[in-house]
């Protein structure tokens, strides 16, 4: 038995360990590089920074990822708390304000009487300490140099984007209109309405423009994307309509004093809570900076639009984790040794922090001389675990959460997938709270 853990990293992944871990009477040394050190998708000195979008993607419990959320709000996540805290206007989404967000997470563990934080690059895991490194998809070289010889060089990786942000008051509101889809929630996105012929200039546009160098990018290899974070540009070249049914789908979108309906549709989201900064929803990108604001500036509204940050694209590595990760995330070689976040396979930030809140509540079981607990397939965090640990060796990607990696009910529902979902949802929250009974005696 000991009263330490070490996490490092402090993401979303690593800073929900670090709390499950304290909430059990662990002390934690919390290791992070930053400020001292950044990767190229950081910006900022706080913990769990949202590098990507600022949406936590959909509330509703007919969602694997609103399901989610909801486990892990229900179980005490720090994350969930956290954005519940930095909410800002989504429609039927629930996004945050990110440096909101990052600050309440930050505040919360910096505070914390059981968490050491300690400024540090840490390049290698010691074989007799409980470890959980969540140091991210992009953990720094000498780190993952460490994984690879302690994997056999068993990890894979893909490239991520990010979507470009606007100063709301760059945006000609002559030409956009605020609304949501099918009118849920209040009038939370800018929508950017495209005629027939502007949709095609664009796409024209789209498909010439030119895409930045990859400077980590071997001669030889292929371009492997994620599918829930395409590129707008790739995504492009898969059909003249692909976009037409994605991210500039028209479907559910009127205006609102017209009743008039599009061809294409843009959406800005919000990104504070100032509603200053909106960001291009769906719109990651690997054009060059000039080019976006070339093809961008095509938008009905954006003409002048000021850009605060251009899209970016880095590369993500992940672990082969059915060959080398149990279900309470450990490493099945040492399993003092346990990995957390999208380096699992997991895809998301909800997905990441869920990682987290296992291996965090394992790692410290651990060290009070527990047995492991392992989260019920029928809940979403289990399920998403059991992928993780015993998915397909062979075929192995990242996995947003979904009702597919959940066991089937066992008895057909009328109604249709959403009455189904809404079945599985109510049996998995009925078994989280018998597991917050357990792990938490409430």
């Amino acid at each position: 038995m000991t009263d330490t853990i070490q996490i490092y990293g402090a993401g979303l992944a690593g800073s929900e360990a670090a709390w499950q871990a304290v909430r059990q009477g662990v002390r934690v040394r919390l290791y992070e590089m930053k400020p001292e050190k950044k990767t190229p998708a950081h910006h900022t000195d706080g913990f769990a920074e949202l590098v990507c979008s600022n949406s936590l993607r959909s509330a509703e419990l007919t969602n694997g990822v609103g399901l989610l959320k909801e486990e892990l709000r229900r179980m005490g996540s720090l994350i969930m708390e956290a954005a519940d805290a930095s909410r800002v206007a989504a429609g039927g989404a629930l996004a945050v304000d990110r440096t909101k967000f990052s600050d309440y997470v930050t505040e919360k563990l910096r505070s914390h009487p059981l968490v050491e934080v300690i400024s540090a690059e840490m390049t290698e895991i010691p074989e007799q300490e409980i470890t959980v490194v969540a140091t991210g998809p992009l953990t720094s070289d000498a780190l993952a140099g460490t994984i690879s010889r302690m994997t056999g060089g068993r990890s894979l990786y893909f490239y991520d984007a990010a979507a470009p942000i606007v100063d709301a008051e760059s945006v000609d509101m002559t030409k956009a209109f605020f609304a949501s889809r099918y009118g849920k929630g209040g009038a939370d996105y800018i929508n950017c309405p495209m005629t027939e012929a502007e949709y095609k200039a664009f796409y024209e546009a789209l498909l010439s423009a030119e895409e930045a160098t990859l400077h980590d990018f071997e001669a030889g290899d292929r371009l492997k994307v994620f599918e829930g974070c395409m590129p707008v540009e790739v995504m492009a070249r898969r059909g003249e309509d692909t976009l037409r049914y994605g991210p500039m789908k028209p479907v559910g979108i009127r205006h609102p004093e017209t009743d008039e309906e599009y061809y294409a549709v843009v959406q800005l989201r919000r990104e504070n809570d100032a509603g200053t900064m909106y960001n291009l929803v769906g719109f990651q990108t690997h054009l060059t900076w000039p080019e976006q604001r070339r093809v961008f500036s095509m938008i009905p509204g954006l003409e002048r639009a000021e850009f605060l940050r251009y899209g970016v694209m880095h590369r993500n590595t992940f672990l082969c984790s059915p060959e080398l990760l149990e279900a309470d995330y450990s490493f099945r070689p040492n399993r003092r040794i346990y990995f957390a976040g999208q380096m699992t396979g997991v895809e998301g930030y909800i997905e990441s922090a869920a990682s987290g809140f296992v291996a965090g509540i394992n790692a410290a079981r651990q060290a009070r001389g527990l047995e492991p607990f392992l989260f019920p397939e029928i809940t979403m965090t289990g399920a998403m675990a059991h992928y993780v640990s015993h998915g397909d060796k062979t075929l192995f990607q990242p996995m947003n959460a979904n009702f597919g990696v959940m066991p089937p009910l066992g008895f057909k529902v009328k109604g249709g997938k959403r009455v189904r979902n809404e079945a599985m949802s109510q049996r998995a929250l009925e078994e989280i709270g018998r597991i917050r009974e357990t792990l938490f005696g409430v």
